[in-house]
């Protein structure tokens, strides 16, 4: 584990990783490929029904810059430029879509031993601020994360979390959607060797009084093959395995079904990610 206790992301993000995470009832592909400068090429294909969707990214590195353009089907353009350790613990982001230019945003993220702090501003004349804080220590940590908009003088956006980590466990606790919704989750290591996980998130929605409850694990096979499950309270059952085919080469099939109406039928994804 690292020093800090790292971004308002990472709060409850291995949880998520766990019982989300390569989860998908689409056909997916993602071929990567390097030029001999360096610079890494990414095509993506995803198929959603009859909607196909793609797009290419360019990625180049030179020394602490990282320079990434994206262009999708849409002809929409993504440009990226992050500075990595501008100054010691700093990373300067910014991106922005074209061509609508108002996406343009300026993001700062510093980690520190005690503090991991995260902030943008949109490029426009009323942009919208987000900032996230959190404090701690890799074991205890503390955040929130908040966004404000300066044209209404709104804040749209107040979460707070509160994370617990240890060599095995890892528990969180998250405040979202104004106080609306709250939710833990449950990440716990069975066995290292293998990387047997389980894990689990509840989430209490005050205004509808509703519950979702989400519990999943994950086992390795062997060295190269994994199997990942979950279940929700609203019946739905989803699997998957995961084959590591070559270095960094992973194919993945997911399937679905809703164990309250058997008669539906299962849903089924297949992603394939390609490198040299």
């Amino acid at each position: 584990m690292g020093k800090g206790p790292g971004l308002y992301s990472d709060i409850g993000k291995k949880s998520r990783d766990l019982l989300y995470r390569d989860y998908q009832t689409d056909h997916k592909f993602t071929i990567t490929t390097y030029s001999a400068t360096g610079v890494a090429i990414t095509s993506s294909g995803l198929k959603k029904g009859d909607l196909f969707l793609a797009d290419v990214n360019t990625q180049l590195r030179n020394k602490n810059i990282t320079t990434d353009i994206k262009v999708d089907t849409n002809t929409n353009l993504l440009a990226t430029v992050t500075v990595d350790e501008a100054a010691p613990g700093l990373k300067t982001i910014f991106s922005c879509r074209i061509p609508d230019h108002s996406s343009a945003k300026m993001e700062l993220q510093y980690l520190h031993d005690y503090a991991g702090i995260c902030t943008s501003v949109g490029l426009t004349a009323n942009p919208i601020v987000n900032f996230s804080g959190v404090l701690g220590t890799n074991v205890l940590a503390l955040g929130t994360d908040l966004s404000f908009d300066t044209k209404s003088g709104v804040i749209t956006k107040c979460n707070a979390g509160l994370s617990f980590t240890n060599s095995d466990l890892i528990t969180s606790l998250n405040l979202n959607n104004k106080g609306d919704a709250l939710s833990a989750s449950y990440y716990h290591i069975v066995s290292p060797l293998t990387s047997t996980a389980v894990g689990a998130e509840v989430t209490h929605c005050f205004s509808t009084n509703e519950n979702t409850i989400t519990v999943g694990t994950q086992h390795q096979l062997d060295p190269l093959t994994t199997v990942k499950a979950r279940v929700n309270n609203f019946g739905k059952a989803t699997a998957l395995i995961q084959h590591e085919w070559r270095p960094k080469s992973l194919f993945t099939i997911s399937g679905e079904v809703d164990t309250k109406a058997v008669d539906k039928t299962a849903k089924f994804g297949l992603a394939l990610a390609l490198k040299p």
